[in-house]
């Protein structure tokens, strides 16, 4: 998780002589997203504790969420995953997730969340 006191350090650089903070560079708005993303509280305490106001911190974090839609950001690396025949897996036993695509090939998943990314990259293509 980001802590908190040096990403609100992080923004006192870039704050102005009237207290604004301006002209942040789009690494330090994604570092604000993914920190607004682990935040647990609430978004006023969140606020507080970056020492910014509720509107200059959701312009940055909306700017922060177009960018990372728009691709400016690079995504994690993808995990290759190995397709075999059906007939080849099909006297083993299952160890995870196995999902059946078009040409009966058999693909395999160890864990969900690795089944929830190809989902979401076969999806984007």
């Amino acid at each position: 998780m980001v802590d908190i006191e040096i990403l609100s350090k992080k923004l006192d650089t870039y704050r102005n002589k009237r207290g604004r903070v301006v002209n942040v560079p789009d690494e330090l708005r994604l570092e604000v997203l993914l920190a607004w993303e682990q935040w647990k509280g609430k978004a006023s305490e969140f606020y507080r504790a970056l020492g910014c106001s509720y509107k200059g911190m959701g312009a940055m974090i909306g700017k922060a969420k177009k960018l990372r839609r728009e691709g400016h950001f690079p995504t994690e690396a993808f995990k290759e995953v190995k397709i075999s025949d059906t007939g080849a897996v099909a006297n083993s036993p299952c160890t995870g997730i196995e999902v059946q695509i078009s040409g009966g090939k058999l693909i395999r998943f160890q864990a969900v969340d690795q089944l929830i990314d190809y989902l979401k990259k076969s999806e984007a293509a």
